[in-house]
């Protein structure tokens, strides 16, 4: 279980990384499905490249393991702040589900996932600020979060794979078994199951490796022979390689009240 997780920090570092490459090919903050830069004011470029810059650095401290809970916190409030924030306008003047929620979803699993990764890294003690600290150094709570903005995340998308069936089975390669349509059926049952087990104490683990898997699974099968369709599928891929990195770090810590729920 610990290797696995220890592979999750690592999946999550490099999509995490390629997302920042990103941030340059398409000139934009693209990590969390940010909305599109405010028209009227300048500084689209200048931003996507910092931001860009700023991710690459991150991603390389995460995998160097060098300060890296410092700075998989301050990943987490850069998506917060410029991704989460910026949805909630969005969101709440589409329609229920709509794809404005899978959007603000990602930028959530992205925090929730950040915190989770921080918290298996050792505690920060450089920082004199004793209350900036003591949230850094957070374990339990982290952990908590991380679950249940994944968890928030698959019930929302598994809901979607009923709403939007046609979309979605079109997304499944045609030399995949099967029909496209079942597929889509059981893979939003698979997400709302997955969601649902990570909110209760004794299947949150199970429900994290299950569930990273999963997304996994996806990433061959689904994103990579999609990369080149279109820029939402080169996000895509990198996002579905994140976020099953942030579930098979969820199975770290053992399912009791002293740990996580």
């Amino acid at each position: 279980m610990d290797k696995l997780s220890k592979t999750g920090g690592i999946f999550f570092a490099v999509g995490l990384m390629a997302l920042g490459t990103e941030h340059f090919i398409f000139q934009d903050f693209i990590t969390g499905r940010a909305p599109k830069w405010p028209e009227p004011i300048p500084g689209q470029q200048a931003w996507a490249y910092v931001s860009g810059v700023l991710f690459i650095i991150i991603s390389v401290m995460i995998l160097i393991q060098r300060n890296a809970r410092l700075a998989s916190v301050i990943f987490a409030a850069l998506v917060f702040m410029w991704a989460l924030l910026r949805h909630i306008p969005v969101v709440a003047a589409d329609t229920f589900l709509s794809g404005a929620w899978t959007s603000a979803g990602k930028a959530l699993v992205f925090i929730g996932g950040a915190l989770a990764v921080a918290a298996t890294f050792p505690k920060e003690s450089s920082l004199k600020n004793a209350q900036i600290l003591k949230f850094i150094n957070l374990e339990r709570e982290f952990i908590v979060t991380g679950r249940i903005c994944l968890g928030f995340f698959l019930i929302i998308t598994g809901i979607q794979h009923f709403l939007f069936v046609e979309f979605v089975a079109s997304l499944i390669p045609r030399w995949f078994p099967g029909d496209a349509v079942f597929w889509t059926y059981f893979a939003g049952v698979m997400l709302i199951a997955g969601g649902v087990g990570l909110f209760i104490p004794g299947t949150a683990r199970l429900a994290a490796f299950l569930s990273g898997v999963m997304i996994f699974s996806w990433f061959w099968i689904v994103h990579l022979p999609r990369f080149m369709v279109s820029v939402s599928d080169k996000i895509a891929l990198f996002e579905a390689l994140a976020f099953s990195g942030v579930a098979f770090v969820l199975m770290r810590f053992p399912d009791s009240k002293k740990s996580a729920p």
